[in-house]
């Protein structure tokens, strides 16, 4: 049988996409006409035997690729052991071992102890507990922008998109969002240059929030992402990163950095808030633990995981396969793929900068990011307007040329392929992305 890999999706891919729509919530769509059969490294296949370049890594969990070899022999040396013994009730070797690699790695100089759960979400939930249980506080301070997750609590903290909150009012209360240092799109609306020289989204904290809405010493944790994901893949400058840690001591506030996206060496360090010169009280991670298989992290400081037996439990949290898989992802990063993220990530910044001088929605754009986690904003002109309808079409055009790009916040479009991604296919995907930005360029009347 000879498969036409000329259609994108094809036949097969097609017909599985409508089973879907027949069975799957319909909250999980629209999503991308892409059907996967199986793939390898930073490269994948559909089922029609169309070939594609993943800049995407399953919204940058396959920090190691696809199906390495060594995290393969990990899940399956572990399954033919044990699969699950709940960790809440019974003691494993693989969950100890995990456990004291996070720690090791944790970035703060006090020891640290490690709470294992399933996903993002769910660390972030159990931060929330863990910050309100010692400090005995309620508020809760977040970001415009903000991406957390999408259960009760996590959501309450989110402030990325409407979308996402509406209809599930009232979430919990005490969680109050302020502006995110952003000073390409201000929210005080101050000049780019006036931002950049100093911000006052830290300011405004101490003499906006805490004169008119409540006082410091209620607020239990600021919470944000060290680089916003969903958001837009936004960079803050470093001293603002450092005023909140300033607050946070001033008032005995917590610190929780969300690295759920940001961290496990995507950044070209273990977690994105070591670029700022901070130490954080409680670390959320989840995304690149374990390239792929389902586990969260909640990493804090050892006197503020100081909650009583009982007081939080997860019955599939810390799975001995997704532990198995975790380890060996650890090692692999730290072996090579940290600074290969640091390597191609600048490439990659490079060949974004000089696309510029030939594509227009790039020529004002925002792009910015650190090791292999990069958004490039797209605008139609020097006002910056959101090129929202062009960023849409580059994901479609993207996957009708063979590559996976997701979108972030409004009009970005985010680059975040495995850690492992080698030059070459790097390469080829930049010029996939060229091509698509080119059509979308075209299709809006821009070139």
């Amino acid at each position: 049988m000879t498969i036409n890999t000329s259609t994108r999706p094809g036949p097969i891919a097609q017909s599985l996409i409508a089973r879907d729509d027949q069975t799957m919530s319909g909250s999980m769509v629209p999503r991308y006409p892409f059907v996967m059969e199986r793939g390898l490294g930073a490269q994948v296949w559909d089922v029609d035997g169309n070939e594609y370049i993943d800049f995407a890594a399953g919204i940058a969990v396959n920090s190691t690729g696809h199906c390495h070899p060594k995290v393969v022999q990990a899940i399956t040396e572990q399954a033919q052991k044990f699969i699950h013994i709940a960790g809440t009730d019974y003691y494993y070797e693989v969950q100890v071992r995990l456990a004291e690699r996070l720690a090791q790695i944790a970035p703060f100089k006090e020891n640290a102890r490690v709470f294992l759960g399933n996903s993002g979400a769910e660390a972030v939930e159990a931060a929330i507990k863990m910050a309100r249980w010692y400090t005995k506080r309620q508020n809760i301070i977040a970001f415009f922008g903000a991406f957390h997750g999408r259960t009760l609590g996590a959501l309450s903290l989110t402030a990325s998109k409407v979308v996402q909150r509406n209809g599930f009012f009232p979430l919990i209360p005490g969680v109050h969002h302020v502006p995110y240092n952003n000073p390409y799109r201000c929210l005080h609306g101050r000049e780019q240059s006036q931002c950049e020289a100093h911000c006052t989204c830290a300011n405004y904290i101490e003499d906006v929030v805490f004169k008119k809405i409540m006082p410091g010493d209620s607020v239990a944790a600021i919470i944000l992402e060290p680089i916003q994901g969903e958001g837009g893949y936004i960079v803050p400058d470093p001293r603002f990163v450092q005023e909140l840690r300033a607050i946070c001591d001033k008032y005995g506030i917590l610190l929780i950095s969300d690295e759920v996206q940001a961290g496990v060496g995507r950044t070209g360090k273990w977690w994105a808030i070591e670029h700022f010169g901070v130490e954080p009280d409680i670390v959320t991670s989840a995304k690149g633990i374990a390239s792929g298989m389902p586990i969260s992290a909640i990493i804090a400081k050892e006197h503020v995981m100081s909650w009583p037996p009982g007081a939080h439990g997860s019955t599939f949290g810390g799975n001995p396969i997704s532990c198995a898989a975790a380890l060996v992802t650890l090692d692999l990063v730290e072996q090579g793929y940290m600074q290969n993220a640091v390597e191609q990530g600048e490439y990659i910044m490079e060949a974004l900068e000089e696309m510029r001088s030939h594509h227009p929605t790039l020529k004002h754009g925002r792009v910015a990011g650190k090791g292999l986690m990069i958004g490039a904003e797209l605008v139609l002109d020097e006002k910056r307007t959101p090129a929202a309808v062009v960023r849409n079409t580059v994901e479609k055009a993207a996957l009708e040329n063979g590559l996976l790009i997701l979108g972030a916040g409004e009009n970005t479009l985010r680059f975040c392929p495995p850690l492992m991604i080698e030059r070459d296919t790097v390469q080829q995907g930049l010029e996939r992305f060229d091509l698509a930005l080119t059509q979308a360029e075209r299709e809006a009347g821009l070139l």
